[in-house]
């Protein structure tokens, strides 16, 4: 009997769930009103007093760029509403990390299921508030140390939730293309999907992957498809934007986003 009683209560808690998500799809894609973007600055290097200091000099006013791209990027597509589709705030600083990713290519579907859960109720724990989430994405960013040579861990932007979890340098010169990686994963979150080969060093898939397929000569291309990251500039070669001013929103990103 006790075992019948917890499967009916997990089996309700996941039917909540799903019947949530499916309203927060809805609610967050049908851009009727601004999307409410948060950002919580995290330190994810145990404490660095660098770190500290600049999560400590963030403003809001850093991640304004954000909001500009895609209100720029919005004017070409039909929405129901021709308002800022975003708006972009600073939040608290978070003092506990997230649990860790799966790594990547992993192809246990029941650890990334379980990964979703956790982060889930991490960001529950870490957020308690009584605010709506059906409009709003937070979106967790993990500052590191700026050292020569070193990789940062792979972001995600989860789909079911609104919530984006984002490894980032902690300084000046790296802010903008710290925008560029936070505004893909912020459309990850509303639906969007990778335009890039994982399997072929993160090469941007033709033709959705492109800004211009259609330019002549293919290459060099002159921008970067969002959901692709990086700019092609020959077969097999390309580089990652250095601002969201070389970036755009193509149209099978636009149409899962539903914005087309």
């Amino acid at each position: 009997m006790f075992k019948f009683i917890r499967i009916t209560i997990l089996l309700g808690i996941l039917a909540w769930a799903a019947f949530y998500t499916k309203i927060q799809h809805l609610q967050s894609r049908s851009w009727s009103e601004p999307l409410a973007v948060t950002i919580y600055p995290i330190n994810g290097d145990n404490g660095s007093n660098s770190v500290n200091e600049y999560i400590n000099n963030l403003e809001s006013q850093d991640f304004s760029a954000i909001d500009a791209f895609i209100k720029q990027e919005s004017e070409g597509y039909n929405l129901t509403s021709k308002q800022q589709p975003t708006i972009t705030s600073l939040g608290a600083k978070i003092d506990q990390l997230p649990p860790p990713a799966p790594l990547p290519g992993s192809d246990s579907t029941a650890e990334i299921i379980l990964w979703s859960l956790k982060l889930r109720y991490w960001v529950w724990q870490n957020t308690p508030d009584n605010q709506s989430n059906l409009r709003r994405v937070r979106i967790f960013v993990l500052y590191h140390e700026a050292t020569k040579g070193r990789l940062l861990q792979h972001s995600l932007g989860i789909d079911n939730g609104l919530v984006a979890v984002v490894h980032a340098f902690a300084s000046d010169v790296h802010s903008a293309q710290n925008n560029v990686v936070i505004t893909h994963e912020l459309l990850h979150t509303v639906g969007a999907t990778d335009k890039y080969d994982a399997s072929a060093n993160n090469q941007p898939i033709f033709p959705n992957g492109y800004a211009d397929p259609d330019l002549e000569p293919l290459y060099p291309q002159n921008l970067a498809e969002i959901m692709a990251g990086r700019i092609p500039i020959s077969e097999g070669q390309s580089q990652m934007p250095l601002s969201l001013n070389q970036c755009v929103i193509g149209e099978q990103t636009a149409a899962e986003i539903n914005w087309r």
